[in-house]
């Protein structure tokens, strides 16, 4: 069973190192002057390609599932309920805030132009859940995989796609600060990361003075 495990593990890295590859700084660059008119086409063709390289990674994963080591019973059930709404809540509210077309890579074919998901003039997004976190979809990702009940082979996921995660939105603000400046820097004073502890800590101390 040794083998197994090191073998998820060795696949997730990969299928994680790919994914950071593909939309690594060097290599769009390279993409979009190497093919300036066909790189319309490279954020759909990323979306698609993360979807099918995953694919096997997840049913390798669940042929391997055992009896789970943890599981949300009792009044941890509440906890469990509580994170799962939080999480579809996040993943609504940073809906409205994104151009989901140009996430997906529609928008960049049908305007024929490789913009910036940040936005059309390279300004950041500091409406509605992005006041208190910057990062609504990934926050969202972090409570949906470790809502589940885990067996294993589950926690060796949650905790590689966690670095992953934690890693790879650290390397994206590092590009985000080159792209737009201080007024990046400046956004990252007022809103967390991924959980808006500066805001509940605002709201606390505005009930208690």
């Amino acid at each position: 069973m040794l083998i197994k495990y090191l073998f998820l593990i060795l696949l997730w890295i990969l299928w994680c190192f790919f994914h950071s590859i593909m939309i690594s700084k060097s290599l769009t660059d390279y993409l979009k002057n190497r093919f300036e008119k066909l790189f319309i086409f490279y954020r759909l063709f990323f979306n698609l390609t993360a979807i099918i390289t995953i694919i096997p990674v997840l049913i390798y994963t669940y042929s391997i599932k055992t009896s789970p080591i943890f599981t949300w019973d009792g009044y941890l059930r509440i906890i469990q309920i509580l994170m799962l709404l939080t999480a579809v809540y996040l993943c609504f509210a940073g809906a409205k805030q994104y151009n989901l077309s140009q996430v997906m890579g529609l928008a960049q074919i049908r305007e024929k132009s490789s913009t910036s998901l940040i936005s059309q003039d390279n300004k950041i997004n500091i409406a509605g859940i992005h006041r208190i976190i910057r990062h609504p979809w990934y926050s969202a990702v972090f409570l949906l995989i470790w809502a589940q009940n885990m067996d294993i082979s589950g926690l060796i996921v949650n905790i590689i796609l966690t670095i992953y995660l934690v890693t790879g939105t650290v390397l994206e603000e590092k590009k985000l600060v080159q792209s737009i400046g201080r007024d990046y820097q400046e956004y990252q004073k007022k809103a967390d990361m991924f959980f808006p502890v500066k805001w509940i800590a605002g709201k606390i101390l505005r009930n208690c003075c």
